[in-house]
């Protein structure tokens, strides 16, 4: 059966990395095609079986000034029912946005002399809302690195890892911001903070010191063991549905103790009958 994503999302945010992992994975990929173009492409592209599998990369600069004329678009795209249209988005914080075109020293497509970097941005999500109302799939790169991105995209977008529900953990600090992407959000901020044992601060929850500790907080004990209630218990729910991943995002105040700890445990839980993964946002790199 024929197949075709659509990527796109803010640029900056990873839109380049995905097509590659698509191309390496099969796909026939198309970078930058104008949004206008897309119709009659896939009028053609469903009457030829030498590709099977087709990615799509837009940018903001395809998209019309007039939203609705987008919208009528993807109408048309996703009438293309022979192909199973996907819409991939990728999205970025503006910080962390900046940081990279800082870093590498790349203009921003909507950027001039008369356009700031973070006016462009702000443009470009405005451009951009059509379509990610529309996504299948949302993804937050801003704390991913090139290597998460891909085993991420492989999860949500592949059938070969899509045999079971993939379960995404992820520790986090509510200062830096919620994970856009996770489906359940856990807050451990009430709970006890070892931050404030000068002997433990240095320490993560993934250190026996810290896990020592709260293995004697009684507090922490009943929090982990209500959400890994929670869980399991709806888990079967999930695997019934027609859904792929699972993110569930526990957060603390600086995402090192708290979150850590209880994430971590969860994972644990659940790593030897689930397929499930976990990433500490704020003490990996």
């Amino acid at each position: 059966m024929q197949k075709m994503i659509i990527i796109s999302g803010l640029s900056g945010s990873g839109k380049s990395i995905a097509l590659q992992t698509l191309e390496d994975e099969g796909f026939f990929c198309i970078d930058n095609l104008p949004l206008t173009f897309i119709p009659q492409f896939l009028q053609e592209f469903q009457h030829k079986d030498r590709h099977q599998k087709l990615a799509i990369g837009v940018d903001a600069r395809s998209f019309p000034e007039d939203l609705s004329a987008s919208e009528s678009i993807f109408d048309e795209i996703e009438a293309f029912t022979a192909l199973s249209p996907q819409i991939l988005f990728l999205e970025t914080n503006d910080d962390t946005l900046i940081k990279r075109y800082s870093h590498t020293r790349r203009r921003h497509p909507l950027t001039s002399t008369k356009v700031s970097l973070l006016e462009a941005i702000n443009k470009e999500r405005e451009l951009l809302s059509p379509l990610r109302s529309r996504a299948d799939v949302t993804i937050d790169t801003t704390f991913l690195n090139v290597h998460e991105l891909r085993a991420l995209l492989k999860a949500r977008l592949l059938e070969s890892h899509k045999s079971t529900l993939a379960i995404q953990i992820v520790s986090f600090g509510f200062r830096n911001g919620i994970p856009l992407d996770a489906d359940f959000v856990f807050d451990a901020r009430m709970l006890t903070n070892p931050h404030w044992v000068p002997e433990l601060r240095e320490y993560t929850g993934l250190e026996a010191p810290i896990i020592e500790y709260f293995a004697e907080m009684q507090d922490i004990q009943d929090f982990y063991q209500d959400i890994l209630n929670f869980i399991t218990k709806w888990l079967p729910s999930f695997k019934e549905g027609t859904r792929s991943y699972l993110t569930v995002a526990i957060g603390c105040t600086g995402g090192k103790h708290r979150s850590v700890y209880l994430s971590q445990k969860l994972f644990d839980a659940l790593e030897k009958e689930e397929n499930v993964i976990v990433k500490h946002r704020e003490i990996t790199a």
